[in-house]
């Protein structure tokens, strides 16, 4: 099925092929990038002198206030050329845009085709995606043209609504689900309130988005626990971004996402820009390969994670990703302990009687972090909920944030305001960080 070659061949030659495809990168922003070739003139940068990976670390990184800023002098085609424009989250409040030509179109096929290949999607599977193709969302689009190209059967259901999603399957019948996977949850639920045998239905598989389904060993996390002891269901977390274009999918050993050499160049740095140690985690930095409408020179993520070199066992030796520690920006620091968001929303979405939730970071009157958690219940447990849930967030993170027990329609508010894509489950009301 066309797996890539290079992900099989030894270290030091994806070394040296990703240093070819690097130069020719270069060369590209030098000569169509308005905003590359400034950078570079103004740092006196001879793109020619970038040889090796180690090299890059002589250029200035670029983050999403660059493309908020200076959006169009990121674009290196004339905009005749532009196929489809896609916008995704700013730092400064606008949504940043990109725009992709056909080649870009094409290119994001092959991505997602060599990565719905890795979770072991074949042609001929029946794949629902449970994500948006409109709004001018990269991901709901870059799946269907990845399985088209695939050769997988596509269902387009789109996000929420659990009785077309059981509609969907009871008529279609498809193997694979691709959607968040605390979703997974709601339809579960909504199938055992309404008598459904989801334990015996068609699906045989689950491709997730957007949340965390693994500790950092690689072990199922609270949310993947919960999920496979309800469905027994193959679960493959997949992680990716707009501004990188490029998925790391899990394969069926689930031991991180398996990068792409021939798609994007990955870095790890810590808060002073320098790289990190081997094993330890860092904010990954990407350089995209192949990209012709807006490509990005060693763009900041903002996220943290760290980068498995060890074979895997499904024979792949490139570099494998681990799950997300969090987002730098959303580092909180609670009562001596160091918090990333996801770590409290595995425990919430653990706790069977919590139907929603926001969590809120501010300043106390101090001026150091504090944490409210504003929770929607399904019902009240016996006892007290407040200490519970308290005991649940020792129990998981050392410490226990304020709690708040709401109504979840209020709470449903904050988690889908107006014309957000994603739910809306972390707020930060911090000044240091406005």
């Amino acid at each position: 099925m066309n797996i890539p070659e290079i992900e099989f061949r030894p270290e030091e030659e994806i070394r040296r092929f990703q240093e070819e495809k690097l130069k020719t990168a270069l060369a590209y922003l030098h000569a169509r990038s308005p905003f590359y070739r400034q950078m570079f003139a103004e740092n006196g940068i001879d793109v020619r002198d970038i040889r090796r990976l180690e090299d890059l670390r002589r250029l200035p990184l670029t983050d999403k206030k660059d493309l908020q800023r200076r959006n169009e002098m990121f674009l290196c085609v004339p905009r005749e050329k532009v196929i489809d424009y896609i916008t995704t989250s700013g730092t400064l409040g606008d949504p940043v845009t990109f725009a992709m030509t056909d080649l870009d179109l094409d290119r994001l096929a092959y991505n997602e085709k060599i990565s719905f290949i890795c979770t072991g999607t074949q042609p001929g599977n029946i794949v629902q995606l449970m994500t948006t193709i409109d709004k001018r969302f990269m991901a709901g689009l870059a799946y269907f043209l990845g399985l088209r190209a695939l050769g997988a059967g596509i269902i387009r259901v789109g996000n929420g609504i659990p009785e077309l999603q059981w509609d969907t399957i009871r008529r279609i019948k498809p193997d694979t689900l691709m959607c968040v996977p605390s979703f997974i949850l709601h339809i579960i639920k909504y199938a055992e309130e309404h008598g459904i045998d989801y334990r015996n239905s068609s699906i045989r598989k689950i491709v997730c988005i957007g949340e965390n389904l693994r500790e950092q060993d690689f072990s199922l996390n609270l949310l993947g626990q919960r999920i496979r002891e309800k469905w027994d269901v193959e679960l493959y977390s997949t992680y990716a971004s707009t501004e990188m274009a490029t998925t790391f999918a899990e394969c069926r050993y689930g031991c991180g996402g398996h990068h792409h050499p021939e798609l994007i160049i990955c870095e790890l740095i810590d808060e002073a820009g320098q790289p990190v140690a081997e094993g330890a985690a860092g904010e990954l930095v990407v350089t995209t390969l192949g990209v012709e409408g807006m490509p990005l020179l060693r763009f900041r993520t903002g996220d943290m994670v760290s980068f498995h070199t060890a074979p895997c066992r499904c024979g792949r030796t490139s570099m494998r990703v681990s799950p997300v520690v969090g987002r730098t920006n959303h580092m909180i620091k609670y009562k001596g302990t160091t918090l990333y968001p996801p770590a409290m929303f595995d425990v919430l979405d653990n706790t069977p009687y919590v139907e929603n939730y926001a969590i809120i970071a501010r300043d106390d009157e101090n001026g150091n972090d504090d944490v409210l958690v504003r929770v929607g219940l399904y019902c009240r447990p016996a006892g007290d909920t407040v200490k519970d849930l308290k005991d649940r967030f020792r129990a998981k993170i050392r410490v226990a944030p304020d709690i708040e027990i709401c109504r979840a329609d209020e709470i449903r508010k904050i988690n889908f305001p107006g014309m957000s894509r994603k739910p809306v489950k972390f707020i930060d009301n911090r000044e240091k960080t406005a």
